[in-house]
C-alpha cells in the first residue's frame, strides 16, 4: 500500500503536519550467512530496517508482514515472527519527513529467519536492498539502537525494551 490511502494518510487530511503518535513494527531479516536486511529510505537516503505504520485492525505482526511485502516483496508468515524488543524513545524515534510531517513511532521489532519471495525494493519508498554483514554507512539512527537490543537479545534471550 503507498502512503495515499492509507490510514495515516487520511489522519493527516484532518489534522495536517502536526505531531503523531504511531503503533508500527520493523522486521530485521537475518539469512542464512547471519547478515541483515537493509533498505535505503527514498525520504531519507538513510539505510533502515523494513518498517511502518499499522493500519485498522493490523496486529503488530500482521504490520509487520505486510510492511515486509510491500517494501522488500519477502514474504513471511506472521506467527513465524519472533518479537525481541520494542522502540518507544520519543528522543530518538520521532520522525520527521520531508514535507514537515512529524511521527512518534512506538515500533515492536521482529527477528525473521524464514521467509519467501525475491527482493524487490517498493519504488516509492524504498531506494535499494540488501542483506549486509556490517551495517552500511548512512544509518538511520533509531536502525543502530535496533541493532544493540537485537545484540542484547542474542546474548541474554531476554525481550528488550528501550
Amino acid at each position: 500500500m503507498t502512503f495515499e490511502g492509507s490510514y495515516l494518510w487520511e489522519v493527516r487530511q484532518q489534522v495536517g503536519s502536526r505531531l503523531l503518535l504511531t503503533p508500527g513494527a520493523q522486521t530485521l531479516v537475518v539469512d542464512a550467512d547471519s547478515r541483515i536486511l537493509y533498505q535505503r529510505s527514498r525520504d531519507s537516503g538513510l539505510w533502515a530496517l523494513p518498517a511502518g505504520a499499522s493500519e485498522p485492525g493490523d496486529s503488530f505482526r500482521m504490520t509487520a508482514a505486510r510492511e515486509l511485502f510491500e517494501e522488500t516483496g519477502l514474504v513471511v508468515a506472521p506467527e513465524a515472527l519472533v518479537p525481541f524488543a520494542s522502540l518507544s524513545r520519543g528522543d530518538l524515534h520521532t520522525v520527521s519527513y520531508p514535507n514537515g510531517d512529524l511521527l512518534q513511532c512506538f515500533s515492536l521489532i521482529f527477528e525473521a529467519r524464514s521467509w519467501t519471495g525475491t527482493l524487490q525494493a517498493e519504488e516509492s519508498e524504498v531506494l535499494e536492498l540488501g542483506f549486509f554483514a556490517e551495517p552500511p554507512e548512512e544509518l538511520h539512527p533509531p536502525t543502530q539502537v535496533v541493532l544493540d537490543l537485537y545484540a542484547a537479545y542474542r546474548s541474554s534471550g531476554l525481550f528488550q525494551s528501550w
